[in-house]
């Protein structure tokens, strides 16, 4: 029977994502339900993987299937599929679950300003193109192209297109207490 390289590749990506996380395979046993020796036999290709434990798999270490089979470990280029959330289109720009994540957001004109939310995190936003409203607690920001905010979520906020174009977005959003810090070379002196 001939060998599947696709097949023979999950093994070594699985120890990778496991040890990566410094899971151990008992971990990974508890929260999938499957036993110690499968997951053994898994990692070491001794046994092929069927859709089924990697199902189980992929939601243990919240990751998308097809990183389990599909793009190789070393393949730096990040695939996702972009997301559609209340009009909003976001671009998932990272692919590991928790710490900082990367998003680009497309935001529609014409969305009417909606209440302010707070929630645990903190935000770093990039304006590639358009016109972004910022209200923030009881501050209300206009940012243009190239402009940068960063600031606590816990802190009431919404944000929008002003204007009549779209506007494109560079997130990054982090657990409470991660914030970014952009560092830029001082301006030279004329």
């Amino acid at each position: 029977m001939e060998r599947d390289p696709i097949l023979d590749a999950v093994g070594p990506r699985l120890r990778e994502l496991r040890r990566r996380r410094g899971g151990t395979l008992a971990e990974i046993s508890e929260a999938t339900g499957i036993s110690v020796s499968t997951l053994s036999r898994l990692e070491s290709g001794g046994r092929k993987p069927t859709l089924e434990l990697l199902l189980a798999l992929a939601r243990a270490h919240q990751v998308p299937l097809d990183e389990l089979v599909g793009t190789p470990a070393d393949d730096p280029r990040v695939r996702t599929k972009a997301l559609k959330r209340n009009g909003r289109t976001l671009i998932p720009l990272t692919r590991q679950p928790g710490g900082i994540r990367a998003y680009k957001m497309i935001i529609p004109a014409g969305e009417p300003a909606g209440d302010q939310q707070s929630h645990e995190g903190y935000e770093w936003m990039y304006v590639l193109s358009g016109r972004l409203r910022l209200r923030l607690g009881e501050h209300d920001f206009v940012m243009k192209a190239g402009e940068v905010a960063e600031f606590d979520t816990r802190t009431q906020h919404w944000f929008g297109a002003d204007g009549s174009e779209p506007v494109e977005v560079l997130t990054l959003f982090g657990p409470q207490g991660e914030r970014i810090h952009v560092r830029a070379r001082p301006r030279s002196r004329s």
